[in-house]
């Protein structure tokens, strides 16, 4: 049924933080891998300038291809290696392998092979083995000649490692070792104890990395000590000594380029430089915010990088200072908030780091801030129970935020609150204007605005396990100090002590429709009082939510049994209902439509009705092949134009849902190149240019002045000139700085040189000394003019250039006094 080209996508959220980041040769690039797609960041601004997409499955490994450092590489679990130009984002080639690829690695003097990390029958069991890559002029290339290297090795490409530039490979796997010689094709082995002390314990290995000109092996494990290993050319005369700092398990490692120093990270949010090998000379780079899974080093040796566990790539120099930090969208234990969508910046809402609230642009895919809403140092002890962000809610076109946090250690022990936060324009964000402790006995299940605009004050339901529902109005606060307002509760409802599960607002704001349990409740939101009720009798209440537009005379509501029902407020009736097993359930706030995800044996499945019928408008079999547990409608900036009824549904709004693996997809029409920004497209074609004020002023003129050659007529007698005609500015843009004159002397001639030089005066223009009777001429005398004045230039054309005299301001003045002279008796001669 997917017509016009609409197809489900993976839209972003997707781990950057799946495997370790890659430098460009020249450092201006960083390239992750981001689910399906490959991503290409400028490490100066931040941006995606290019997404490389052709895989068909997860992309487990990306590297430069040595014979050529415009070209990358990656493969995929879809089996195939593919070959990229990176700086146009085209795809070169694909190589056919077969198999799932877990991990990828290129080492020096290969000689066209690869070496590829793949699983075998057993589950568990991987192997190592190379791959020669043909030379052929096709784009599809099979290649499917795999060569054995090493048995018994862990997936993560983190346990294996290239050592002396390509001299043999190390791997490591629970507390074992292997270090295989290519030359000799002879494998080491090397255990550590494994008894079942506790000091033995964590003697695990998690990481290993080789130095690039050295036989020394680094490993990192479970106790968070980092051994350097020498001498491993056999099995009995092996050395180690062992680094000590991190206190919990080292996450990776990673050599510089010249091998001078070791590079480690782990769950304390440090970047540990061990220099020398030397535990005495280490330095740090603290509070990065989280966990370290991966590091990187730049070919040219000149920044690094970490990978972090809440999705995080941050760009370091090599002085260990933090440059650049490239966000996506954080994956969170739980999404308790839900999705939603700050009506300022169209951006998606959700929970973030913990205690905090994320901002995600899903046009540029990345996060725009972070709001602390707990405001506590959070402690990473997986024993401590935690407050949590639970519950949010937008309100007023997102002038007032509400939130609610709890924390309990024990069924009796419930700690509640509920902040209001008002969007200041001074400082263009939200600040903490009411905090409420304990609003309710009990957990709060849903909250919900009066969005509606014919209400000047804005209302604030909260409904609970207590058996109540809360209204909360603003009120002044004032004092004699200053002017203040605040939020208080107004009113207080419930139901024969059932417990609120659910609430919201009519359209126009005049209901609010509050579930308890199996029943559904109607209020008046002027009076508060109880207008009618709906008992369904189908199990609790799961969703809860009004119609928009021609279909607001509808509530929709669904049950925990798997029933979606329809209910008609002017009639008090059931108008329809259905067997359905709902998951997730939203209105278009733009148009009639309700998008209803609903769970199945296959998969997830999509249905798109409008409340006034029971016929679907649109349905999609297998949108997921898990449970989707989140979705929200985000408006379009620019509207579709779908015409047919089944699809009209994308036009104004675009509808977003999460997965419980937190894969954010999307109904899109677009591919992933055609959503970068155009700033970010421009990237490439403006970091070729030199980086100074002036060349960016001479570029910006060069596009301005093409635009208005091709704008320009070829009658027009005005074209600006261009500005490598200008001697001025050739020569101070070719001249060295320290001989040019001084800022002040250049400046006078730079802005001459940009106006506009005036070869002959235009007969139409009047000088300022001419009197004001040289303005008041008849229709017939400036007709006279302009003949006249034709026949002028007419004349001066058949002259030479030196025949040409140039009039003074006195004989134009003189000449208009001879018009006015009516020579009309010449005719009666």
């Amino acid at each position: 049924m997917v017509e016009e080209g609409v197809r489900v996508v993976r839209c972003g959220g997707s781990r950057l933080n799946f495997r370790r980041a890659v430098f460009s040769v020249d450092s201006k690039y960083i390239f992750c891998v981001s689910g399906d797609f490959v991503k290409v960041y400028s490490t100066t601004t931040e941006e995606c300038v290019h997404i490389l997409h052709g895989h068909t499955d997860l992309v487990s490994g990306i590297l430069i291809n040595p014979s050529n450092h415009l070209q990358l590489y990656s493969c995929s679990f879809d089996g195939t290696i593919k070959l990229w130009d990176y700086v146009d984002g085209i795809l070169i080639k694909t190589f056919t392998i077969g198999p799932k690829l877990h991990a990828f690695f290129i080492p020096l003097h290969a000689e066209d092979s690869v070496f590829l990390t793949i699983s075998k029958e057993e589950p568990d069991i991987f192997q190592l083995v190379s791959v020669k890559l043909p030379k052929s002029t096709s784009q599809d290339v099979e290649a499917r000649q795999l060569t054995f290297v090493l048995d018994y090795i862990n997936r993560s490409p983190k346990c294996i490692a290239f050592g002396n530039e390509g001299e043999y490979v190390a791997a490591v796997r629970d507390f074992y070792l292997s270090v295989y010689f290519f030359k000799k094709k002879k494998t080491c082995n090397f255990t550590l104890p494994s008894t079942k002390n506790k000091k033995n314990a964590k003697n695990k290995f998690t990481c290993v990395a080789c130095h690039p000109k050295e036989d020394c092996i680094a490993s990192g494990h479970m106790d968070g000590k980092i051994r350097l290993w020498r001498n491993f050319h056999s099995d009995q005369k092996y050395t180690y000594t062992c680094l000590h700092w991190h206190h919990d398990m080292v996450m990776d490692l990673a050599f510089t380029v010249t091998g001078t120093s070791l590079l480690s990270g782990g769950r304390e949010c440090v970047l540990v430089e061990w220099r020398d090998g030397s535990e005495k000379n280490k330095e740090f780079l603290p509070r990065l915010g989280s966990s370290i899974e991966h590091i990187s080093v730049s070919p040219a040796g000149d920044l690094f990088c970490t990978s972090h566990s809440d999705n995080k790539i941050t760009v370091i120099h090599r002085n260990l200072d933090a440059s650049a930090v490239i966000q996506g969208l954080v994956k969170d234990r739980s999404i308790s908030t839900g999705l939603m969508v700050d009506p300022r910046t169209k951006a998606l809402v959700l929970n973030g780091k913990p205690g905090h609230l994320q901002f995600y642009s899903l046009q540029g895919d990345k996060q725009l801030y972070n709001l602390d809403i707990i405001q506590q140092e959070y402690i990473n002890d997986e024993g401590l129970t935690q407050t949590e962000l639970t519950k949010a809610a937008f309100g007023c076109s997102g002038t007032w935020l509400a939130t609610v946090e709890q924390r309990q250690e024990n069924e009796n022990e419930l700690e509640l609150q509920m902040k209001l936060w008002n969007y200041s324009k001074k400082t263009q964000g939200f600040v903490l204007n009411t905090k409420i402790a304990m609003p309710h006995d009990d957990h709060i299940t849903a909250l919900c605005f009066n969005n509606a605009e014919s209400y000047e004050k804005p209302i604030l339901v909260t409904a609970s396990r207590d058996g109540h529902f809360k209204v909360w109005i603003l009120t002044d606060d004032s004092d004699i100090y200053k002017k203040a307002i605040a939020w208080t509760c107004d009113f207080v409802g419930s139901y024969h002590k059932y417990q609120a599960t659910n609430c919201c607002f009519s359209e126009d704001g005049s209901l609010l429709a509050v579930s308890f349990e199996e029943i559904v409740t109607i209020w008046d939101s002027q009076t508060w009082e109880l207008k009618c009720t709906f008992c369904q009798r189908a199990g609790k209440i799961r969703h809860l939510c009004f119609g928009r537009l021609t279909c607001s005379k509808y509530l929709l509501g669904t049950t925990e049994n798997g029933i979606l029902c329809c209910w008609n407020l002017l009639s008090c009736s059931i108008q329809w209902s259905a067997k359905l097993n709902v998951r997730v359930m939203e209105p278009d706030p733009y148009s009639e439509h309700v998008a209803a995800v609903a769970q199945s044996s296959a998969g997830s499945d999509l249905f798109v009705f409008k409340p006034s019928e029971p016929r679907p408008l649109y349905i999609q079999k297998n949108v997921s092949r898990e449970e989707v547990q989140w979705g929200v409608f985000v408006p379009r900036d620019v509207p579709e134009s779908f015409t047919s009824e089944a699809h009209q549904w994308l036009n104004r709004s675009q509808f977003y849902f999460l997965t419980k693996s937190q894969s954010l997809l999307t109904f899109s029409t677009k591919s992933p190149e055609e959503k970068l920004t155009p700033t970010s497209k421009q990237l490439l074609a403006e970091e070729s240019l030199p980086t100074t004020p002036f060349s960016f002023i001479l570029g910006k003129h060069r596009q301005q002045q093409g635009a208005k050659l091709t704008e320009t007529s070829e009658n027009e007698l005005v074209q600006l000139p261009l500005t490598e005609n200008i001697p001025v500015i050739t020569e101070l843009l070719h001249t060295p700085a320290h001989v040019l004159p001084s800022a002040s002397f250049l400046c006078s001639l730079f802005v001459n040189s940009l106006l506009l030089s005036k070869e002959t005066k235009s007969a139409e223009e009047v000088p300022d000394d001419v009197d004001m009777e040289g303005n008041k001429e008849s229709d017939d005398s400036d007709e006279e003019y302009d003949l006249t004045e034709k026949d002028k230039e007419t004349n001066n054309t058949d002259l030479g250039e030196d025949a040409i005299h140039q009039l003074s301001k006195s004989e134009e003045k003189e000449l208009r006094k001879f018009r006015k002279v009516d020579y009309s008796w010449l005719t009666a001669l």
